[in-house]
């Protein structure tokens, strides 16, 4: 066998120049790994998945919570709303929500938004309440049906002369409420004696109680009895300015009483001023009638 061409120092001198560069490549082998190793740990923690926190599960819940105060939030909103709604609700409604609003008021919302007393005063604009009613007759009266008048003179029985006849005698209803309303709403003593029937089940125009020959108010008979004569015994209508005067001024304290009276709800001032008020109309009435001759007439 052929011996080596290199001599052993040479061999050895080799031999230890392979072992350098092995060790200095573990040696960078290791350091490569560790080098890695600091990299990962850096980044991202060498654990098992399970024991990784789940970033999904503090992301529902702040999901979870965000929807939470939402619907807190519109839960709040709703109930504010609600509450708002119902405080504007109780201040529309009458003070007596047990009374249905008179009809007679229903019909001017216009002239009488507020109703009735006490939410409404019992004092009305009558240019006003006169605007709205010829208003609403214009739009109710039975003439604007005239068609329906045809088909009344005729015997045709068809759907179409049925239905216009059913409207006339519809609008001829409805212009004949409105006529009512209008008259009772326009004079004070008709008014208070409406609203006393209507919300107190008072009858003050069919009560014949009242009758100042009753003699159930002295005063009140006397100041009547002095009216009656003064007219009675007239002679000319100059004579009888005086009592129109007086009679004015005791028309206008009545109906100033009856609207603190039916404010305030006292239902036996309203009833007693109303009654006052019933004979002070009846001698205005007499005043404007007279006639030489004729003597006094009161109407009730």
């Amino acid at each position: 066998m052929r011996a080596s061409i290199l001599s052993s120092p040479a061999t050895r001198a080799l031999c230890a120049a392979c072992r350098n560069e092995a060790s200095r490549t573990k040696a960078g082998a290791a350091f490569s790994t560790t080098a890695c190793a600091s990299k990962i740990d850096s980044r991202t923690p060498l654990v098992p998945e399970q024991c990784r926190p789940r970033v999904t599960t503090t992301t529902s819940r702040v999901t979870s919570q965000r929807r939470l105060f939402s619907r807190s939030r519109v839960c709040q909103y709703s109930t504010s709303t609600s509450s708002e709604n119902t405080s504007t609700t109780t201040q529309q409604k009458p003070n007596n929500p047990d009374k249905p609003i008179p009809r007679y008021y229903a019909l001017f919302p216009s002239t009488l938004p507020h109703g009735p007393p006490p939410s409404g005063p019992f004092d009305i604009d009558l240019r006003a309440l006169r605007r709205e009613f010829l208003r609403l007759q214009a739009a109710s009266h039975p003439d604007f049906h005239h068609s329906a008048n045809q088909f009344d003179n005729n015997s045709s029985s068809s759907p179409s002369a049925e239905a216009q006849l059913a409207a006339r005698r519809k609008a001829e209803a409805t212009s004949s409420l409105i006529n009512s309303a209008y008259k009772t709403l326009s004079s004070p003593l008709l008014r208070a004696q409406y609203l006393l029937k209507e919300l107190y089940d008072i009858d003050l125009a069919g009560d014949e109680s009242t009758d100042y020959q009753n003699g159930s108010d002295p005063m009140l008979l006397m100041t009547v009895l002095e009216a009656r004569e003064v007219i009675d015994d007239a002679k000319s209508e100059e004579e009888l300015v005086p009592v129109r005067e007086e009679n004015e001024e005791r028309v206008k304290a009545s109906v100033e009483k009856l609207s603190e009276a039916f404010a305030k709800e006292d239902v036996e001032a309203a009833r007693e001023e109303c009654v006052k008020l019933r004979y002070w109309m009846g001698i205005r009435e007499g005043c404007d009638e007279w006639e030489e001759g004729k003597g006094f007439i009161m109407h009730h």
